[in-house]
């Protein structure tokens, strides 16, 4: 009896790999169609006539959609059943795909990419679901691990893939790729272990509208924080507030209503009322650690894939491809970490981990402030992104881990929704807050050095508006001084200004999120010290109804 109980035992924890093939898959549709985009702009902008912003908008709505509905998303699948819904939403992706393909309008496209926001809101939660569902131990481990790797096999694949279709056929061809992929998963999906959902299940529309109304307040906030000015109304803003502006207002509002959900939330749970996202699988101070430690990741990771394809493509004028070259060791690196991070952890705590990763990011980091160059192939620099890479890759799947480990297989979905939130809001803040640091600080520097300039008079500075000077090529500054009385001289000496200035802010970008991965140790000194096979079953836990 003992013998055959072990061997059920051991068939039980151990299963193909197969279903996680989807999986895996469907993680890299969602991250490829977000990586296309970026390098589908300019092909918009030439097929349908519209001005650059109007064709951003497919990407801005993508992300809004997600971080608005994925916990609304988490309970659907709770109620439908994650199998039965995951399929419905791959199929809907695919919708989504055609109609980039098809679409004549930027309407079109912008109806695509809501499509495919709504599907991924449901994808992510299902995601953690469907593993939690089908593994459990190191295969578990390993499993939520990919997920990770295949956010950076993502990012290489669409530079590559997407440059060069892009390059030489058209953006069309590129979501072809994304339909192709969801047809696989769809395909897949039939391996999965089928769960019946919950009909009992009900949404909390109230809460659902507080944290998607919150969750659309501060994404537009934070996106807009460089064009509608960090605190006085710029030009381009829609409206001001008393001369404020909006940016800075909705980013207060949203975290107004970001804190009425959670209230809202507690006092459901309070009433023994079902709510739309259980906090208990926060309740924890090592899961709270857990998600301050994702959210700064994910916005480190933000700022980097910002600063470093707009210093390459907008300043140096070079191509996505090259991008992707230089951007390469970095997203080879995390690709490669958080595949094999996994090995580590029934050697190392997570605690252990996390402060370990910390340090080789912070060290990274305060490596390439001081060794970056205009040349992205120095090997100082690719020596940088691969060290950063390492800790990314490992910080990544490990916080991840810890999440889906801590809660009972029956939460799965709400670590999801509260991972994949997390995670857009925090890609959407490190983004524009370092590109509103950049260009503050790039304008601060160039209106001084120009100033104290001796050959430079200062009339010009009145004359090109030096306070708004942005990250442009020098061809672009060229242009923007001759419209003014400088002599060609004085604008040679401009330009070298600029150049210098230019670099010394991308170097003290470095230097400011050196900082932000120093503070990080403290979260990550928070986090378990248990190693994985001495961590108590959550199952067991969830029966005492926290």
């Amino acid at each position: 009896m003992n013998t055959a109980s072990t061997l059920e035992t051991a068939a039980e924890t151990r299963r193909s790999w197969a279903p996680m093939i989807g999986l895996f898959l469907a993680q890299v549709l969602m991250s490829f169609n977000v990586a296309a985009l970026p390098i589908s702009l300019g092909g918009m902008v030439e097929d349908f006539g519209v001005p650059p912003t109007s064709a951003s908008t497919t990407i801005v709505v993508y992300g809004i959609a997600v971080a608005a509905l994925v916990m609304t998303g988490a309970k659907l699948g709770q109620r439908i059943g994650w199998v039965l819904i995951f399929r419905i939403v791959v199929a809907v992706f695919a919708v989504s795909s055609l109609m980039m393909i098809f679409s004549q309008s930027i309407g079109w496209a912008i109806g695509g990419q809501v499509l495919a926001g709504a599907s991924a809101a449901v994808i992510v939660p299902a995601l953690v679901a469907l593993i939690a569902e089908n593994y459990r131990g190191s295969q578990q481990a390993t499993a939520v691990g990919s997920l990770g790797s295949a956010r950076a096999f993502s990012g290489i694949s669409a530079f590559l893939i997407g440059g060069t279709l892009g390059t030489l056929v058209g953006w069309r061809p590129i979501f072809f790729v994304t339909l192709g992929l969801a047809v696989i998963v769809f395909a897949l999906s039939f391996k999965l272990r089928s769960d019946r959902g919950n009909p009992n299940v009900r949404i909390d529309f109230v809460a659902s509208v507080l944290i998607g109304s919150a969750i659309v307040l501060l994404t537009l906030g934070f996106n807009n924080l460089n064009g509608w000015g960090i605190l006085i109304a710029e030009p381009g803003a829609p409206f001001s507030v008393l001369g404020l502006s909006p940016a800075p207002v909705l980013v207060v509002l949203g975290i107004v209503l970001g804190q009425a959900f959670f209230m809202w939330s507690r006092r459901r749970m309070r009433l023994g009322k079902v709510p739309l996202v259980d906090l208990g699988v926060l309740k924890e101070p090592t899961e709270r650690a857990a998600i301050y430690a994702m959210f700064i990741i994910v916005a480190m990771e933000a700022a980097v894939n910002f600063t470093v394809p707009t210093y390459i493509q907008v300043v140096q004028g070079r191509t996505p491809f090259d991008t992707s070259l230089a951007m390469m060791p970095f997203n080879l690196t995390v690709f490669i970490t958080a595949t094999l991070i996994v090995r580590f952890y029934r050697r190392f705590s997570p605690r252990t981990i996390a402060l370990f990763s910390f340090s080789l990011t912070t060290v990274a980091l305060v490596w390439l402030a001081f060794v970056v160059t205009n040349n992205w192939e120095t090997l100082p620099t690719i020596l940088g992104l691969i060290v950063f890479g390492i800790g990314q890759g490992a910080l990544v799947t490990l916080v991840f881990n810890v999440l889906v480990t801590a809660a009972p297989k029956e939460l799965a979905g709400d670590v999801g929704s509260i991972r994949g939130t997390t995670q857009n809001l925090a890609s959407a803040v490190g983004t524009a807050v370092m590109g509103a640091l950049l260009v503050t600080i790039l304008s601060l520097g160039f209106t001084q050095a120009v100033t104290d300039h001796e050959d430079l008079p200062a009339q010009l500075s009145e004359e090109v508006q030096l306070d708004e000077v942005n990250f442009i090529s020098n061809d672009e500054l060229r242009a923007k001084f001759a419209e003014t009385s400088a002599t060609p001289e004085q604008i040679d000496a401009a330009v070298t200004i600029n150049e210098e200035q230019r670099l010394r802010t991308l170097k003290l970008g470095f230097l400011v999120l050196a900082g932000l991965s120093l503070i990080a140790a403290l979260p990550a000194s928070r986090l378990p010290r248990y190693r994985p096979e001495e961590i108590p079953d959550p199952s067991a836990a969830s029966g005492s109804g926290a």
